[in-house]
């Protein structure tokens, strides 16, 4: 069994693949810098084991992240646990990705890991979103060259942005409410945040295909856009295991190699 994990600014996703490729087991913890490679090791044993896998299951791993300062204490984790190297996606490693932008060595290793997935799993051309702590939109074009993208404000940051500044206004959880149009505080922020977003998307995926001249297979994921997708009147299809079913298609690619 391969074990998948992507790290984030904000959480790391953890995630057991067999050799179909076929994601048996999906968890998200908070991404905590001064943690040690002996806690992360503790959180991740548990995480097997509360999903009813032995640490004898794991015989492989790989790894993206955006966070380098947890890079090598996951992944020091990983090798106390499992005994195993982990493949850490980045220089050297092969992606099949065609990369068009400027400087192909500044695209997020998360980035090119859910376009790797997109391109194996869906239609393209394909327009690829990924909301967490920035909302990255990913283009690949009818020929699945990657040819660049948008990065926006995260909700998360957003809002903790709003309560920051203002003296008045709450934190809020993330939840749709009953009509668009709020008759309190609490429903106002929540409206603003969720359909702000939701129509951002649907206004960037216009734009996107206007630019290209043609329609797009739009898909996303990440860990609030279950929350958003629903809200878009485009169609999006919401792949909440689309980084893990990438790092899986990664690691097969170079183990062949």
């Amino acid at each position: 069994m391969l074990l998948a994990i992507d790290i984030g600014n904000t959480n790391i996703v953890f995630g057991c693949v067999d050799e179909k490729d076929e994601v048996w087991l999906f968890e998200r913890i908070s991404t905590n810098h001064s943690a040690t490679s002996a806690e992360y090791a503790a959180i991740i044993r548990n995480i097997l084991l509360m999903n009813d896998f032995k640490l004898e299951d794991i015989d492989a791993a790989v790894m993206s992240s955006v966070v380098p300062s947890v890079t090598g204490t996951v992944r020091e984790a990983v090798r106390k646990l499992f005994k195993v190297d982990v493949m850490v996606v980045g220089p050297g490693v092969k992606t099949g990705l065609n990369i068009l932008i400027d400087n192909p060595a500044q695209l997020g290793s998360d980035q090119a890991v859910d376009a790797v997935a997109a391109i194996n799993q869906y239609k393209a051309p394909l327009i690829i979103i990924d909301m967490g702590t920035a909302t990255t939109v990913s283009v690949v074009d009818k020929n699945k060259n990657y040819r660049g993208g948008l990065i926006m404000t995260g909700m998360g940051v957003a809002a903790d942005a709003l309560v920051a500044r203002t003296a008045q206004l709450p934190k809020i959880n993330f939840e749709a409410p009953a009509n668009i149009i709020g008759t309190n505080t609490i429903d106002c922020l929540k409206s603003g945040m969720l359909y702000s977003n939701a129509s951002a998307l649907d206004g960037i995926i216009e734009r996107i295909e206007e630019e290209l001249g043609y329609k797009c297979t739009a898909v996303a994921t990440g860990g609030l856009s279950e929350l958003v997708v629903p809200l878009c009147r485009k169609m999006i299809i919401h792949d909440s295991n689309l980084l893990i079913k990438g790092l899986a298609v990664i690691y097969r690619k170079n183990k062949k190699n």
